[in-house]
Order: C-alpha cells, then structure tokens, then sequence
C-alpha cells in the first residue's frame, strides 16, 4: 500500500482527518540501513495506529498483543485470528507506516509451504506490507521461501518470545561468547535469506553492534544498542500503562495514572449527580 487516500470524517470518531502524506514502502525502509534511524512501535487498535502514525516509520502488530490486550501470560496462545483482525485496524488507521505483522506460533515453524500459507492470509486479509518471524539459521529456508514468492519478512533473533520456553525465561542473551557467535550466525543467515530488515531483541550491547555492522539490512534493536538502524518498543510500555516492565523500556509518560485519575474524577461526579451538567444534556 504506498497510494494516498483520504478517510471519510463525517460518520465515525474513528477517523479523523488525516494529514496528507505517501505510505512509506519497504524499499524505502530498507535504504535505511546506516542512515536516519528508523522509529518503530507497536500498534494493536486504529486509533493507537492513528495517534502514532505521523511519528513512526513502521508499526508493528506484534503477537505482544497477547499480553496487553488480552491477559495472557504469554505470546504462545495468540492466534492467527487475532493477529489478522488486529492488523487489519492498523492498516485502516495507518497511512504513512510500513505496517507490520507478526506471524503467531504455530503457523509458519512446521514448513516454508505453511508459513506461505499463514502469510499470504495474513497480507490478503489486513493489506499489510509484510509479515516478522522468530528464528534464526533454521528458518531460513523458510525467509528464503516468502521472499522469492513476494511477501517481505522481518526477521527476529536474540530474545524470541515464542521460543521462551526453550530459553528458559526472558533473561538477556548473548553473554557468553558461545551464544554471541550462534545468534550472530543466525542474523546473518536470515538477512542472507532475504528479510528487509531484522529485529535483535534483549541482547548484550556489543552484540547488538556486531549484528548491526555485520549484516546489509536495517537491525530493529529493543533492549539492545543505540547504534542498531532503529529502535522498537510496546508503545503500552513506553507510555506507563502497566506496573511493571522490561529493563530496557523508558517510561515517556504515565498513562496508566492520568486514567485511573481521570476515571477517578468521572467517579466522583456521578456519585455525587454532578454529571452528567447542563452541558452534556438534550432540550426540548
């Protein structure tokens, strides 16, 4: 999706008038490499899509959604489901971010014809421009498979939610020198494969470098180095809506208390049948 197109105002808060403005494209993200830093958040609703669009170069429909928007203790029971009607809004409430969208587990690990599968429903049914997978060397065949058939790929390594289990946690990798040449090796397989660009994902700093230096694609770090091409957080995070957070999240607000202070304050005036005022009503 790289045409401009204009939302209709008149019947839905939904949306509001855009600025006019071309939809970035894949190409484009990935001349980035090296250059102006590409900012990047998650977006799971299109109003949140709305409100951050004009900022972010590319926005990420991240199965994170299993956990802050519907409660679960992890990624692993996101469906694909979820992820296309989630993607879906975002690209209605986009019109300047590369729209991205995560490929839930289960529906691309089992061969490259299933994660072809899965994808080219995903891009179908949401528009939008490409899809993220977990893995390193052993998905590259499969990142291979997509690209050659005309679905971009971001790839994922370092820290894989999905493969938590195995990891044993959500701990920091790449501490030993083992682990920082496995990881290394497996962001280079994959941008070798053909993903546009690579999310690197809670690992130490030096690594961060040598992967953003050692590969030709735009390296996406979340606790990871300043130096990676650009940088992707949970926008819930970053705004203070939940108590607690990774290490690596700066706080740039505290939502989750200008909520509950305001619901506080509606609380209150209803209590006290001081709303709805004269304002808020209908006359004859």
């Amino acid at each position: 999706m790289s045409t401009t197109f204009t939302l209709d105002t008149a019947t839905s808060r939904a949306n509001p008038t855009p600025k006019p403005m071309r939809r970035l494209t894949v190409p484009a993200i990935q001349k980035r490499k090296g250059g102006e830093p590409i900012v990047m958040l998650t977006a799971y609703t299109a109003r949140m899509a709305q409100l951050m669009d004009a900022h972010c170069d590319m926005l990420l429909v991240g199965d994170s959604l299993g956990q802050v928007i519907y409660g679960l203790p992890s990624t692993l029971s996101v469906t694909i489901d979820m992820m296309i009607a989630h993607g879906a809004a975002v690209v209605r409430g986009s019109y300047h971010s590369v729209v991205i969208i995560d490929m839930p587990f289960g529906t691309y690990e089992a061969s490259p014809e299933q994660a072809f599968a899965s994808a080219a429903r995903i891009m179908a049914e949401t528009g939008a421009a490409g899809v993220k997978l977990e893995g390193g060397e052993a998905m590259a065949e499969t990142v291979a498979f997509l690209t050659r058939r005309g679905i971009p790929v971001v790839g994922h390594v370092g820290l894989t939610p999905q493969a938590v289990n195995a990891l044993g946690g959500y701990g920091a990798r790449g501490r030993d020198e083992a682990e920082q040449a496995k990881i290394l090796a497996d962001a280079r397989a994959i941008a070798d494969a053909g993903a546009f660009s690579l999310v690197v994902e809670g690992v130490v700093e030096p690594l961060a470098i040598a992967i953003t230096q050692g590969v030709g694609v735009p390296v996406i770090g979340i606790g990871a180095s300043a130096q990676c091409d650009g940088q992707v957080l949970v926008a819930e995070d970053m705004l203070g809506m939940f108590d607690r957070t990774a290490r690596f999240v700066k706080r740039y607000d505290d939502m989750a208390g200008r909520i509950s202070a305001a619901v506080e304050r509606y609380a209150g005036e209803v209590r006290e049948r001081a709303f709805p005022g004269a304002e808020q009503l209908y006359s004859i």
